[in-house]
């Protein structure tokens, strides 16, 4: 193994980080990827930011809210010292123009929905039935924001804290007109660093220590230099030559570095998971008999596949909600412990899939086959052909036909329901069980697999209008629905919930890496 060079970052406040792919925008309200995500949180700001182990901060808001008795509108006092990059405040009436236009319609912005079911009147101007300026978001003055919201939410500052809900300035974006966000030059930013040298498509741009922000004062880092680096090896190359100060590791190389000093493990609110498509092109599938499913889902060793296959600190998971996201109000536990204890899951069992699969050949015929849709990275097909060998070696008669293609091109057919089992993941939007759950509702844009459970629905929806008041109702819901998503009617089976293994250079100290919402934070980030 080579040794790693001293970093030449360790002589000054600069880091150089990696990413693994482009940013698609830094237009706020149509961001979608992680990575566009993770840029907009270093130099935009919001009325919370995510801090250090995933605890909400103050951000542009100067205190926490004046909260109504009826739980429905929240009054923030915005920081009187806080600025855009060109010292033009920050006010009110920016958060009130950058929601407005998230949900009006002819925006398209694909993360719209977040304001659905939230904020008030948010459902009914994005479907066209009331006009824009019936939001639920007020500039009382310049810096006093009124929210009202259209039912109680117990995760609002989750959503609060989400890039959708970032402000913009009004003036400035009509300004720029068709070129506002094109570039690193066409914005303005808020957050603890702007942006230079982004041109819209490149594969490196860079973060500077904006002067302008109200807590510059303990922003240590002087710049971060960031480099879109796509091959595996090339990533760990530079990393050893002292070019970079993290690199996260794909299966083949957390093998391999496995017990160096500069590994750490970032655990994600990251499950990923079978999905069992009911319906295709209008038919019925094989996966709509249950016995199909309920034996599939039991038919793969989970725990080796983690291991061999994954090796990066990703840990088996038999639930759609992943440990970490949400914890009960009043006893503290974690959603998962919780469901565990309340529900027995599937999960790897050769005979009681092969007694499933017995039932299930009686109804659907002793041979079946069955395409397996995924990505075509390398690690997505040494995943898909453990899958195929785990479940034709325990479901004799099973054949499993790959389908491996370019991310794009699986999103499509997801989309349009054109699979029978994929290999998907969902990473959480906010910290609530309700961000993995409510994927399930009959009609739901996300699942696509053509699953529909009346009671199922119903617990969901009672979640979010007649229980969402009360914690505890809700909780319950949620392990009710949970357990008949996996266990009573099979229709997705969870694999694992992901951890990244990262090189780091151990001289970086405060780079806040999350859970969920954006890879990191750097605000608070040195070099020692």
């Amino acid at each position: 193994m080579q040794q790693k060079k001293e970093a030449t970052s360790s002589k000054e406040q600069t880091i150089r980080l990696l990413e693994a792919s482009q940013i698609a925008t830094m237009d706020s309200v149509m961001s979608t990827d992680v990575v566009s995500g993770t840029a907009m949180d270093q130099v935009f700001e919001g009325l919370y930011i995510l801090g250090k182990d995933d605890k909400f901060e103050l951000g542009v808001a100067a205190a926490e809210p004046t909260i109504s008795s009826d739980n429905k509108t929240y009054t923030f006092k915005l920081r009187e010292d806080a600025n855009w990059s060109n010292g033009t405040p920050v006010t009110a009436q920016d958060f009130v123009y950058g929601w407005k236009k998230a949900v009006n319609p002819d925006t398209g912005s694909q993360y719209a929905y977040m304001f659905d079911g939230f904020i008030a009147n948010a459902s009914d101007i994005m479907a066209g039935k009331k006009e824009l300026d019936s939001l639920g978001v007020k500039a009382v003055d310049d810096k006093t924001l009124e929210v009202t919201l259209e039912r109680p939410t117990t995760y609002a500052k989750s959503l609060f804290a989400f890039v959708t809900f970032l402000p913009q300035n009004e003036k400035y974006v009509k300004e720029q007109g068709k070129n506002y966000a094109k570039s690193s030059d066409n914005l303005i930013y808020n957050g603890a660093f702007t942006m230079k040298d982004w041109d819209g498509n490149g594969d490196s741009w860079e973060y500077v220590k904006n002067d302008k922000y109200w807590g510059a004062e303990d922003v240590k880092l002087a710049n971060a230099k960031i480099s879109v680096v796509k091959q595996p090896s090339t990533g760990i190359n530079l990393y050893t030559k002292g070019e970079a100060d993290a690199v996260t590791l794909s299966a083949e190389y957390a093998k391999q570095y496995a017990n160096d000093d500069d590994k750490i493990t970032v655990a994600q609110a990251s499950v990923f998971y079978m999905k069992f498509n009911q319906k295709r092109n209008g038919k019925a599938t094989i996966l709509a008999n249950e016995h199909v499913r309920k034996a599939i889902a039991q038919a793969y060793n989970k725990e080796a596949y983690v291991k061999n296959i994954l090796a990066n600190g990703s840990v088996v998971s038999d639930q759609q909600v992943p440990a970490g996201l949400a914890k009960n109000e009043k006893t503290e536990e974690d959603f998962t412990k919780t469901a565990a204890a309340a529900n027995d899951y599937l999960t790897f069992d050769v005979k009681a899939a092969q007694k499933e699969w017995k039932l299930a050949q009686k109804e659907v015929g002793e041979k079946v086959t069955l395409e397996l849709l995924s990505d075509d990275t390398d690690n997505a097909k040494s995943s898909s052909q453990y899958m195929k060998d785990q479940l034709e070696t325990n479901l004799p008669g099973l054949t499993v036909s790959l389908k491996n293609v370019p991310f794009n091109n699986r999103v499509d057919l997801d989309s349009k329901s054109d699979f029978d089992i994929e290999l998907s993941g969902w990473g959480a939007d906010f910290q609530d069980p309700l961000t993995f759950l409510e994927l399930y509702v009959t009609g739901g844009t996300n699942a696509n697999i053509n699953y529909s459970n009346k009671e199922y629905d119903a617990l969901i929806n009672a979640s979010k209008s007649t229980d969402a008041s009360d914690p505890q109702k809700r909780w319950d819901n949620f392990v009710k629905a949970q357990n008949m998503l996996i266990n009573e009617d099979a229709a997705i089976s969870p694999i694992y919930q992901r951890s990244l293994a990262i090189l780091q250079n151990p001289a970086i100290k405060d780079l806040y890496r999350h859970n969920f919402g954006s890879d990191y934070s750097l605000k608070a980030a040195y070099i020692k």
